[in-house]
Order: structure tokens, then C-alpha cells, then sequence
């Protein structure tokens, strides 16, 4: 059937300025890292993207190697897009990002100029689209100067075929630095994507942290894995289920799911509880909350499994408050859990 987008789509969903740019992120955005490659049924799919689009999720981010295999989840999408949402497109922010593994040999991985342009172009012609309205850095490059990475950032931009240019997992130091260089480019750094969850905390650490290193130079942030690869869904809370993400060696280890993980996360369940909201309902408002000048989130980028689960992640928006003691509560279980797989060595 002919998809037709609720006319009360904007209606619930909060918008959150991008730093000191003129983009609005909805508080929620939907990651396509897993559950669109090919082992996901289409519908399914289909089902999800245009339930998220409904309840006003107008950013979708994906990245070149997102599947599996490598690339499905961007074809996955371009088909969805000429299907649904090309009629939308105006309304719609699409990011993609090039830095991980993606093609055989020297040119298709990191931060080269050759790589994320190529990456670039590869990505827009899996998607069916003219540009994108997000290119990130997927992770800074030991090797490349940092120069040639933001010169492809800004190329990207320049040329029309990305509207903003991001970084993903960079320090705060190598946040300011790329910042730097891409100002005096003449394109401004937009966002950061960090992971950054009740069990990894590592954005808040530093002087400065990586919110005021954002603060300081007018750019977003957009939190990835806030549920800790989905340990603070409650799946967890009585042992590993067989068809969950650490069974299956996707994105969670099980030496991770440690007897003093499990029992932080079953004392963030009894909090969330107190609060009438699912752990991960509390884990998403957590991410969201206030925390001050130059300490807070733009936008908490969450993957969708079913509409069911879908809908239960955006419920979180109807309540983002915590009180002073809720946050003490919290913070006595919420504490540096050594799940950060994209932690720089």
C-alpha cells in the first residue's frame, strides 16, 4: 500500500537545536546498525521506518558497512526510500559515515581522503539519494594528519553531496582540534556521535569533557548505544536469552554481562520502576536530561528491533525530568561498566 505519513507527526516529538547551527534533531533519532541488513525481513523493516516517521523520528543514521553484509542496511533503506519517503525528503535527515572496515586492501578503511570520498559516493548511490545531510568521520585516524580527514569533510560539504560534516568517537582534544581545522575550512563541525550510556561514561570525563570541548566550539551531540548494547533493556535481568545480541556475538560480549553489571542494572531497574517506566525509558530520558551549560545531549540515537519496541523507546520522551534525588539514586549504580567497545587503545 501507498505509504502515507501521519498528519500529527510533529506533534509529540520534541526538537533539539544542533549546538549553534540552525538544524533541529528530534530527541530521539533511529540508528540503522542493526536489524536492516538482509537477515531482517523487509516488511519488518518497512514497519519499523515508517512507524518512527509517524511519531515524528525525522533523522535516520546509517553508515557505509551497516548489515549484514557491509552495505545492506544503506541499499536496505534506499529501496524503503524510493518506496515511502522520497516524497519526504525535505523533512528528512539522512547521515552516513566512513572510518571502519569496508572494502578489501589499503583504501577501504579509516581516514583517508580517498577512502571517505569513494565511501561517499558508494553510500549515496546505495541510498538513491543526492546527498546526505550528515557525513560523519566514523573514528579518528592515528595515521592520517587531520587535515586531509577534515578536507574530505569539508570537500564532501563543498561539493554538495553532504549538507554537514561530523566526527564520530573522537577525544574531547581531537574534538577541539578537528573543530579548528574545519572552521578555518569554512565549514563548521555540526555533531559529535559518542557511545555514551549509564554504564559508559566516558564523555563526562576530562577537563575539558567532551560536552564543553562541544560547548566551546558551537557543535551537537548525538549519543549512540544509550542503552549499553542493550543491557539496559531489562533483557538481561535474569540471565543471557538465546536470541539476544550477546548470544549471538553481535555488539555484546558476554564476559561483559558480569555479575557486578548485572547487579547495577538491576538496581537502575528498581529506580525506573519507581519512576513507572521501563529501564530502557529511564536509560533514554537519562540521556536526555539536563545537565547543565555545555553538558548535554542533542539527540539519544536508539535501534528498533519491532514496532513494539520501537514504541516503547519513544515513550521515553513523556518523561525526560529526574529529581535531585533520583539522579543521586542513579548514580550509585550508573558508573563506568567497561562495555566501551569504541574505546581508542
Amino acid at each position: 500500500m501507498t505509504y502515507i505519513a501521519a498528519e500529527n507527526r510533529y506533534d509529540t516529538m520534541p526538537y533539539r537545536r544542533v549546538g549553534r547551527s540552525g538544524l533541529k534533531l528530534p530527541a530521539i533519532s533511529l540508528g540503522l546498525w542493526h536489524n536492516f541488513g538482509d537477515d531482517k525481513p523487509f516488511e519488518v523493516q518497512r514497519a519499523i521506518l515508517r512507524r518512527a516517521f509517524d511519531l515524528g523520528v525525522t533523522h535516520f543514521d546509517l553508515a557505509n558497512n551497516y548489515g549484514p553484509p557491509y552495505g545492506a542496511a544503506e541499499t536496505n533503506f534506499g529501496r524503503h526510500f524510493k518506496d515511502d519517503f522520497k516524497p519526504y525528503r525535505d523533512e528528512l535527515i539522512i547521515s552516513s559515515k566512513a572510518g571502519y572496515d569496508m572494502w578489501p586492501g589499503p583504501y577501504g578503511n579509516f581516514g583517508s581522503r580517498k577512502y571517505l570520498l569513494a565511501s561517499l559516493d558508494q553510500s549515496l548511490e546505495r541510498m538513491g539519494l543526492d546527498y546526505v545531510d550528515i557525513f560523519y568521520s566514523h573514528r579518528p585516524d592515528p595515521e592520517t594528519p587531520m587535515e586531509e580527514t577534515m578536507g574530505a569533510l569539508d570537500h564532501a560539504v563543498r561539493s554538495g553531496k553532504a549538507l554537514y560534516a561530523g566526527i564520530s568517537s573522537y577525544t574531547p582534544q581531537q574534538t577541539l582540534e578537528a573543530a579548528r581545522i574545519l572552521k578555518e575550512l569554512g565549514t563548521p563541525l555540526l555533531i559529535h556521535q559518542p557511545s555514551y550510556s549509564m554504564l559508559n561514561r566516558w564523555t563526562e570525563n576530562g577537563s575539558p569533557n567532551l560536552y564543553e570541548s562541544l560547548e566551546q566550539v558551537g557543535a551537537g551531540c548525538i549519543a549512540f548505544s544509550p542503552l549499553a548494547q542493550g543491557m539496559l533493556t531489562g533483557r538481561y535481568l535474569n540471565g543471557v536469552p538465546a536470541d539476544s545480541r550477546a548470544a549471538q556475538h553481535k555488539s555484546l560480549d558476554q564476559a561483559m554481562i558480569s555479575p557486578e553489571n548485572l547487579d547495577r542494572v538491576r538496581g537502575l531497574n528498581r529506580i525506573a520502576e519507581g519512576r513507572g517506566q521501563t529501564l530502557a525509558q529511564m536509560a533514554i530520558g537519562w540521556i536526555l536530561r539536563e545537565q547543565g551549560k555545555g553538558s548535554s545531549v542533542t539527540s539519544a540515537l536508539v535501534g528498533a528491533s519491532s514496532v513494539r519496541q520501537l514504541e516503547d523507546t519513544l515513550s521515553a520522551i513523556n518523561n525526560l525530568d529526574f529529581t535531585a534525588d533520583e539522579v543521586d539514586a542513579i548514580d550509585e549504580f550508573a558508573v563506568e561498566s567497561d562495555i566501551n567497545l569504541w574505546k581508542q587503545k
